[in-house]
């Protein structure tokens, strides 16, 4: 009987998540990559930039799971692993694939969605102008309807849907994905305090989106047009309920993969104090507070955040502390903060980026680089910098600092668009020179790990808007199906770019940079030899010889050795001869 009624609830959540705001008709379709080698028309908003925006919620379209809607966009995607959960009794069908392969995980998706519903409270006119606001709710209840699917009680939240091994492994279709899949739980007796806190920060950024509660409205847009109270005050419910489970589980706070190991060498998080201290930022503001905020404050000394402040991802949340805190501030004062201590905190790591004082370095074609952090996507970091720079912008403290951040984070947005050695723009379709073999399982339209570069030859689907990984330290990009540090595509690596756009579409009438680019740029300088970084080292010992290149080598190294040794003894034989003898060997 429970088998029926969870097959009635999965059918009946596939309904629920259909988008508040009717979707435009005809729809967004992304345009041939042809179209972004030609300058536009002009005018406001740029027709080139939201063009962009929608291309990159596109992206989300293509990794969706479960049931698709009548108004999938996405012609070669289908439906896949509509049962998931039912051997646990817990409706999972829906959310996003995580990256190139199929995993569904929270810690991650949590980021994603608490990133998104700030840049769209924040810039959400763009949206708006863009005529993407509804595709944006479209994309965030279809992420966040899962997301409490996933909290089914106070105390339960389903971290990682996946089986290492299994989707390690199969490389195909979104209709032969291996399943059932393990499913992977925090509770009180398990608890992960980084994981529900980050969830709680997702539920409540969300809601402060979907209540309208702008920041300081004198500096930034409207949020985008899609209030709906009912929804916020759902959302707010989970993010309340997802906090006090972080900060008061039974057996204590801990790291979620203490509990859930297998999710250690996948997602991994580094500690859970700035979890903890965004969670409650948030939701402070979204509850007006002033004791939830104190307890933001506390976490973030506490933990010694100030102390870890390199970069801005899925696991570090510390460098959007210090800007939140100050927009909070600005923008409600009785809360009990102070907005010029935190500015001055927010402007300390942003002064020391653009003054190339560390934590990063630019590369010598000009990307923001974070060893260890940028090793494996160098344009995350990068495009989460310039995102929380163009954020922060409008409450510098001085003209001159506000056209330093700006012209950085410009610069960043323009490597990402192609204006970078490889003359490539890093995100998918958008122009000729875009990446074609991107680490993409469903797109890719192969049958096996084992071929993964080879079979098809091309790549079968265009997964148009997907951000890839990006270039090596050096710049170099060699477009590799394989090289998933260089190609693969992800739910976050999207994310900064879709703020990046909202406010370009904003104040920008020119172009993306890569209208600039013509087809056949990345060819004339496409790098020789091989990758060097955690999925292929054939290129760690430098680009190999040819085999006759090899032989003569050898054959000289072989003749300058002959010609030293012959040298050599005729010194020793120099040094031991007796200094009355010349050089004929005969008495003087």
């Amino acid at each position: 009987m429970w088998v029926k009624s969870l097959l009635f609830t999965l059918h009946a959540t596939a309904t629920l998540v259909a988008a508040q705001l009717a979707l435009p008709n005809p729809p967004f379709l992304p345009t041939n990559s042809s179209a972004g080698a030609q300058p536009s028309s002009g005018g406001y908003p740029n027709p080139r930039w939201t063009s962009l925006l929608g291309n990159l919620i596109y992206f989300y379209d293509e990794q969706r799971s479960g049931t698709l809607p009548s108004t999938n966009r996405v012609p070669w995607r289908n439906d896949s692993l509509i049962l998931e959960g039912l051997d646990v009794g817990i409706d999972l069908t829906g959310g996003f694939y995580d990256a190139g392969d199929f995993s569904k995980d929270t810690f991650p998706l949590s980021f994603v969605l608490m990133s998104l519903c700030w840049g769209a409270t924040d810039f959400g006119k763009g949206y708006d102008l863009a005529n993407q606001t509804a595709y944006l709710d479209d994309t965030l209840r279809w992420g966040l309807d899962w997301l409490m699917k996933a909290h089914p009680n106070d105390t339960t939240l389903v971290v990682m849907v996946a089986s290492a091994d299994r989707d390690g492994s199969y490389w195909g279709g979104d209709r032969s994905i291996p399943s059932p899949r393990p499913v992977y739980t925090i509770t009180n007796t398990n608890p992960g305090t980084d994981a529900a806190a980050g969830a709680a920060a997702a539920f409540a950024a969300c809601s402060n989106l979907y209540a309208s509660r702008a920041f300081n409205s004198s500096i930034y847009s409207a949020p985008a047009s899609l209030r709906n109270d009912s929804y916020s005050v759902k959302l707010l419910s989970h993010a309340q309920q997802l906090y006090s489970f972080a900060v008061n589980a039974t057996n204590g706070r801990k790291t979620y993969q203490t509990s859930v190991p297998q999710a250690a060498s996948i997602y991994g998080s580094s500690g859970y104090g700035d979890e903890l201290a965004i969670a409650a930022l948030f939701l402070s503001y979204a509850t007006g507070s002033s004791t939830t905020y104190q307890e933001a404050e506390s976490y973030y000394t506490k933990y010694d955040l100030a102390n870890s402040n390199r970069v801005f991802n899925w696991d570090s949340k510390t460098p959007g502390l210090a800007v939140l805190f100050a927009q909070v501030n600005q923008a409600n004062s009785g809360l009990g903060g102070n907005f010029t201590a935190w500015r001055e905190q927010a402007e300390t790591y942003f002064d020391d980026i653009v003054n190339k004082k560390g934590p990063g370095f630019l590369t010598g074609d000009g990307l923001l680089f974070f060893d260890g952090d940028s090793d494996d996507a160098s344009l995350n970091p990068a495009l989460n910098t310039a995102m929380l720079l163009e954020r922060f912008v409008p409450m510098a403290s001085s003209a001159a600092k506000k056209v330093a951040y700006q012209d950085f984070a410009q610069s960043q947005v323009d490597y990402a668009l192609g204006k970078n050695s490889m003359s490539v723009p890093y995100i998918v379709g958008v122009n000729p020179n875009s990446p074609q073999n991107p680490h993409s399982a469903m797109a890719s339209g192969g049958i096996s790990v084992d071929e993964i570069d080879t079979v098809p030859a091309q790549e079968a689907y265009v997964i148009y808007g997907a951000v890839i990984g990006g270039p090596d330290k050096r710049g170099r990009f060699f477009d590799i199906r394989s090289d998933w540090p260089q190609t693969e595509v992800a739910l976050d690596y999207n994310a900064p770019m879709l703020t990046l756009a909202a406010m370009h579409i904003l104040g920008d009438t020119k172009d993306p940079y890569y209208t600039a680019l013509q087809a056949g740029a990345y060819d004339k300088v496409k790098p020789n030899g091989r990758p060097c970084d955690a999925a292929i080292n054939d290129g760690c010992q430098g680009p190999r010889l040819s085999k006759k290149a090899t032989i003569a080598m050898a054959v000289v190294i072989t003749i300058v050795g002959l010609v030293l040794v012959g040298l050599s003894a005729w010194y020793i034989i120099l040094l031991v001869r007796p200094k009355h003898l010349g050089l004929n060997g005969k008495l003087g």
